[in-house]
């Protein structure tokens, strides 16, 4: 099996989990947050949307630079839009995750607002990066939706709120 097959299986293993999560995201508390530091529930929903489309600019260009390229956030104010919007980066990573662009894997990728470098990696570790991210921000929205008392679904097994 090649990294892009690797890369390509892990992703679908994770859209199920992560289509789960945000399935479960209520309509009403889109701005609830449990901390004043947290992102609310609608930027941290929004967030993992979002980043299967990170596939694409990995290997499609050499940097992200914020000074040049503002942060701009998908504005989904209930779940069936947040879904449509995950479903459709999830189709555009897919797009990307192809052996075309296997020879890009060893190319640096930078991460910069103007002079200010935050990190200079391989595609390939941002790719597994972004993954991971996937997999870190959903654990995170699973603990957001604990708070609120709302059952959680398995990720990789039953959870506490399902029957083994």
């Amino acid at each position: 099996m090649t990294i892009i097959q690797q890369f390509s299986r892990q992703l679908e293993q994770e859209a199920q989990a992560t289509r789960k999560m945000l399935a479960i995201v209520p309509n009403d508390k889109y701005d609830w947050k449990p901390h004043e530091k947290s992102m609310t529930i609608k930027r941290l929903a929004t967030h993992i949307a979002e980043l299967p489309s990170w596939i694409k600019m990995t290997l499609t260009t050499d940097e992200l630079d914020f000074a040049h390229n503002p942060y701009q956030v998908e504005n989904v104010n209930n779940t069936g839009d947040l879904l449509d919007y995950f479903e459709r980066n999830l189709e555009e990573g897919r797009a990307y995750l192809k052996e075309e662009y296997a020879d890009k894997l060893d190319e640096d990728w930078t991460l910069r607002s103007g002079d200010t470098i935050y990190s200079v990696e391989p595609k390939i570790d941002v790719l597994r990066m972004s993954l991971s991210q996937i997999i870190h921000h959903r654990a995170q929205l699973g603990v957001y939706l604990r708070l609120l008392d709302i059952p959680i679904p398995g990720s990789y097994g039953p959870s506490a709120d399902e029957s083994f």
